[in-house]
């Protein structure tokens, strides 16, 4: 393999001409981009291509056409220069020295409930910059980018500490545009359409059993991501969701959707903060944990 030297890798500037060339196919278009004469830009991409000794182009009196090569040097240009303005918009972001804090949520549990407990955070703790992540799966999360996670699970993470948030009470929610009224049977949800959620693809056959009772298609119904898209798909009128009571309670106090039937099934998981046990004394966790401790009590 050939060994890159310093003179080898491409500045900055000749991937910004060969970038803009290519998505226009135009060394003129681009130079009106960038704000340069187009034999500057000309000269760049050459420069690029003599010192990776790779055509990029195919050049025409007509138009400019990447080469196979220079499609795939696109695509990972592309993710280059992204990453380079990342990187500086992040610095400009964090220049005051303060901390980033990097949370990692379920995106229901993150909208319905996380950034409403975080309203004055900042205001109080300048110097703690919050990063939000939304996490669908507890098991795909990447503790090593994030602080905190607030998640659903058993309590059990390895080499994480976790403080219980809450248990999870499911109830049924529909509009009362589908539904004017509380079904009489329960055998009556056997008429209407039940929206499952992908995260608890047996939550339906579990609230039927626990009740004693047999749906043969608890199974059946659109099958969504998260528990605020089940919420929205109920809110349409497209079925009967099975979600969290603290996740529709707003929903239910202006009349949007109603508790169809009256039965509360608990989930045997509840709602978790979690972080590393090795990062425990780090002030900006402390504070993130005292603040939701505190929280916690006053609801």
């Amino acid at each position: 393999m050939q060994k890159m030297t310093s003179r080898t890798y491409p500045s900055t500037m000749s991937l910004r001409c060969f970038e803009a060339s290519a998505r226009y196919l135009s060394f003129t278009k681009a130079a009106q981009v960038l704000h340069m004469t187009q034999s500057a830009i000309s000269k760049q991409v050459a420069h690029l291509e003599d010192s990776l000794n790779i055509q990029l182009f195919e050049r025409s009196l007509q138009r400019l056409q990447l080469t196979p090569t220079g499609k795939l040097f696109l695509k990972e240009t592309q993710i280059i220069l992204n990453q380079i303005e990342l990187s500086v918009l992040n610095i400009l972001a964090h220049r005051n020295e303060a901390e980033t804090l990097n949370l990692a949520a379920h995106p229901t549990l993150c909208s319905r409930w996380l950034i409403p407990t975080l309203e004055g955070f900042s205001e109080i703790n300048p110097h703690i910059n919050l990063e939000f992540q939304e996490q669908i799966s507890s098991f795909d999360i990447d503790i090593s980018q994030v602080d905190i996670a607030f998640l659903y699970g058993n309590g059990v993470w390895r080499d994480m500490t976790s403080i219980k948030l809450f248990e999870e009470t499911c109830i049924a929610v529909c509009s009362p545009e589908l539904i004017h009224t509380p079904l009489d049977r329960i055998e009556d949800f056997q008429n209407y359409v039940l929206i499952q959620s992908r995260a608890r693809p047996r939550a339906w056959d579990e609230f039927f059993q626990a009740q004693d009772f047999s749906h043969e298609k608890s199974f059946v119904g659109p099958r969504l991501d998260t528990f605020l898209a089940c919420v929205n798909s109920a809110i349409i009128k497209s079925g009967i969701a099975l979600v969290p009571h603290f996740f529709v309670k707003k929903e239910l106090e202006n009349g949007e959707l109603i508790q169809i039937w009256p039965y509360k099934i608990l989930t045997n998981r509840s709602y978790y903060m979690i972080y590393p046990t090795s990062m425990s004394q780090t002030p900006k966790i402390t504070t993130m944990v005292q603040w939701i401790k505190n929280r916690l009590e006053t609801d």
